[in-house]
């Protein structure tokens, strides 16, 4: 009787195509998409190796990382060879790059205009399948002091606390406010609803003399400005 053949671990591979040493030795820059996340799971399965189990995954993605990302346990699962753990090793290694990209826009983060909004937010806000509304607060050098959820809700729309986000914009000492929220369904056109919100804080705001630069609406790839569209 013939002996199964076991899983095309990278460890038995020759040097030359192990990953891992790859980057080691070459840098990390010479590494395709699929050799990276290979490192994550270390084996394959019993018909292909690691590299090409990758390649596979990020295949029924057309090989993009962003669209990988959106992938749940579950649907990593699905192929043979990833379970539960090397499952979560993917979710996670994705996630920590997805928020490395949101902290490094923070970190040096003026805001100059509504695209350097849509750079801040995108990261944040622009992949997820629901709404979430959200207030970036600035100083009067027009950097960022900080950047708040202030409501979560369906894709059709969410709850937003006008007195919530000026008792916030007053206790850390806010000059100005951008108003951001997604749209899951891809739509940049903004709703009565957002015109109707957006005046309703500004004029909140005005009291506090507190200025609403902008009202920005971001989807995966795209965004619309209010101030932009001279809708302020």
């Amino acid at each position: 009787m013939s002996e199964k053949p076991s899983s095309f671990s990278i460890k038995n591979w020759s040097q030359d195509d192990q990953p891992r040493e790859k980057l080691r030795d070459k840098g990390k820059a010479v590494l395709s998409d699929a050799e990276l996340v290979a490192i994550l799971i270390g084996s394959g399965n019993r018909e292909e190796s690691a590299v090409a189990l990758c390649k596979r995954i990020l295949s029924s993605v057309d090989n993009n990382l962003s669209e990988l990302g959106k992938l749940s346990i579950k649907q990593l699962m699905a192929f043979k060879g990833i379970g539960e753990a090397k499952a979560i090793t993917i979710a996670a290694a994705l996630e920590l790059g997805r928020r490395r990209r949101g902290g490094e826009a923070l970190e040096k983060k003026k805001i100059t205009s509504s695209k350097s909004v849509f750079e801040l937010m995108q990261p944040v806000i622009g992949e997820l399948p629901h709404e979430e509304f959200w207030i970036v607060y600035l100083n009067n050098s027009n950097k960022v002091i900080q950047k708040n959820q202030l409501s979560k809700g369906g894709i059709t729309g969410t709850l937003v606390d006008v007195r919530l986000a000026l008792k916030t914009a007053s206790e850390v000492g806010a000059i100005g406010i951008i108003l951001v929220h997604n749209h899951p369904s891809g739509t940049l056109k903004p709703s009565n609803a957002d015109k109707q919100l957006t005046q309703k804080l500004n004029t909140a705001a005005q009291s506090l003399d507190i200025k609403v630069l902008d009202h920005v609406i971001i989807t995966e790839k795209a965004y619309f400005s209010f101030a932009d569209e001279s809708l302020l």
